[in-house]
């Protein structure tokens, strides 16, 4: 303290900060605020003005709730860790609002005698909620396909089984991202949001430390909460409680997943080496395993067409298929220094890389449109393609991340960049 600075009583520094002087004397005791000066004989404290800003804060930190030693992290602590302890009580202080909240709600309703309806709820992290929605959207459907298919061009957000789960598909490529909540209350529920709203809501989230879903009563919408702070998609956007899909309704995933054949073939490759050698071609790529060792027997060709859901609308699907590598003298390269899978077609040179791989030897073929999103969606530097033939969907999984799965339609190989095109309902 500088001698010159200006030295006051404990009442006059209690009312200059608003603390009373007992407390002034218990922080003395407890080492967050000593006095300037203590008197030797009488025992008075005197504090320095400049000690103010600290005794306000600390009384600032008290009055938010924070215990002492959490108070010292504050004033005296490094940065980070006066962060991480501000965001923890701030953490507290919701989840305690909240519980409040809902215990005065039910009191109201039991004084006016109004039925219970509790809603839904399911708390997720902020961050999480956020990538699960960037890891989704881009499946959703947009241009023409969106025009012709309204419902398409929305993302699914579906509470139930004590999961929060978030869907899109466009009718060639189908992504889902499964949450568990740290807490789930209330019955199933099934919210239908415009794609670009639930980017919005992402954008807000991944501000948050936690967010809760809320749906309440009979409404159709849903509520994104974290504290005071609050996200409306208003009625109308959802499809009620009981998740009923009408005449155009969203397709049931489920169904797609519980039906999909066992993988044949299964590949492991570089996530990224793959996105950036399908990348930039001009129309269907060709992705060709050559022969490993333990291969016996050859699958028979495909050539069919469809799509992974049901044409809602009349339009045709493209047309899907490929074929199995048929023996080549190349074949004894590729035993000896492993399977290779070879990328070809779209206007670029072969591009060829190491992979792990089970299952007879394959050639299949993807719009890039479609695998592209699928590959830049994962998570972490492999990607395994679980393959069941070159005309049914193929499932794209992460090993980094087993919450999220994508379903890719191949198409026919050979097919001119026109054809893929017309065959495709994602403008």
């Amino acid at each position: 303290m500088d001698d010159t600075e200006q030295l006051l009583t404990i009442g006059v520094f209690a009312r200059r900060v608003g603390l009373a002087p007992s407390a002034l004397r218990f922080y003395d005791d407890c080492g967050l605020l000593r006095p300037a000066r203590v008197d030797a004989v009488t025992g008075y404290r005197r504090y320095g003005a400049g000690q103010a800003p600290r005794a306000v804060k600390l009384r600032q930190l008290r009055a938010a709730g924070l215990p002492l030693v959490d108070a010292a992290v504050v004033l005296d602590g490094p940065e980070d860790a006066a962060r991480e302890v501000l965001r923890a009580h701030l953490e507290r202080t919701r989840r305690t609002a909240d519980e409040a909240r809902a215990v005065v709600e039910g009191l109201l309703r039991e004084a006016s005698g109004a039925p219970e309806d509790r809603g839904m709820r399911a708390r997720i992290g902020g961050a999480e909620l956020a990538s699960a929605v960037r890891q989704v959207a881009p499946a959703a459907a947009t241009g023409a396909a969106r025009e012709e298919f309204p419902v398409l061009g929305r993302v699914l957000l579906e509470l139930a089984d004590g999961e929060v789960r978030w869907v899109a598909t466009d009718r060639y490529r189908l992504a889902v991202r499964v949450l568990r909540p740290d807490g789930f209350e209330g019955g199933p529920r099934r919210v239908l949001i415009a794609t670009e709203t639930a980017r919005s809501l992402a954008e807000w989230a991944v501000r948050q430390v936690t967010v809760d879903i809320e749906c309440a009563g009979e409404a159709a919408g849903v509520r994104l909460r974290s504290g005071a702070d609050c996200r409306e998609v208003p009625e109308g956007a959802g499809q009620g409680r009981s998740g009923g899909e009408g005449p155009g309704g969203f397709p049931d995933y489920r169904l797609m997943l519980e039906g999909l054949e066992t993988g044949r073939h299964r590949v492991i490759v570089d996530r990224v080496a793959l996105r950036d050698a399908v990348t930039g071609r001009a129309g269907p790529v060709s992705l060709s395993v050559g022969a490993g060792q333990g291969d016996v027997g050859q699958g028979d060709a495909a050539d069919a067409g469809g799509s992974m859901v049901p044409d809602t609308g009349g339009s045709t699907g493209p047309d899907v298929g490929g074929s199995t590598v048929p023996d080549t003298a190349g074949d004894a390269a590729d035993l000896a220094a492993g399977p290779v899978l070879e990328v070809t077609g779209g206007g670029r040179e072969p591009v060829r890389m190491r992979v792990v791989r089970t299952g007879p030897r394959l050639r299949i073929a993807f719009d890039p449109a479609v695998l592209v999103p699928a590959l830049e969606a994962g998570v972490g530097p492999d990607v395994l393609l679980e393959i069941a033939a070159p005309d049914r969907p193929v499932l794209v999984r992460s090993a980094d991340q087993g919450s999220f799965t994508t379903l890719v339609m191949p198409v026919r190989e050979g097919a001119g960049a026109g054809a893929s095109d017309a065959g495709r309902t994602d403008g």
